[in-house]
């Protein structure tokens, strides 16, 4: 059920499959069944974002990614997930691995709703 937000800073490519592409990768990454890892692919345009004292080229436009997991893994499970999830991102989306950032959203069971059944 990973469901999993990647922003792209910087100029917009009209790769219309990058969203699909991605969301196969990090299913292989989850160990997801076919349809349960889902996506949402959003661009910023780089003068749209900046760092403090730090002017960025296209080149160094970083990318923020958030999971939700209903259950997310912790210690040793989580830096291994966490380091595979950097490395298929940045490889996805042609960036290097240092400018991928990734956030892990509290747990969504309990929270999360699907179709009016609460992911427990």
């Amino acid at each position: 059920m990973p469901i999993v937000d990647v922003e792209l800073v910087g100029p917009a490519d009209a790769d219309p499959t990058l969203a699909c592409r991605l969301a196969s990768a990090l299913g292989r990454v989850f160990g997801s069944a076919p349809g349960r890892t889902w996506v949402r692919l959003h661009r910023l345009p780089l003068g749209d974002y900046a760092e403090n004292d730090a002017p960025l080229g296209a080149s160094e436009a970083p990318v923020f990614v958030t999971v939700l997991h209903a259950h997310p893994p912790a210690g040793e499970a989580l830096q291994r997930e966490l380091a595979v999830l950097t490395a298929t991102v940045a490889a996805g989306v042609a960036r290097p691995a240092e400018r991928v950032h990734v956030q892990y959203a509290p747990a969504a069971a309990g929270r999360q709703a699907f179709g009016g059944q609460l992911v427990v």
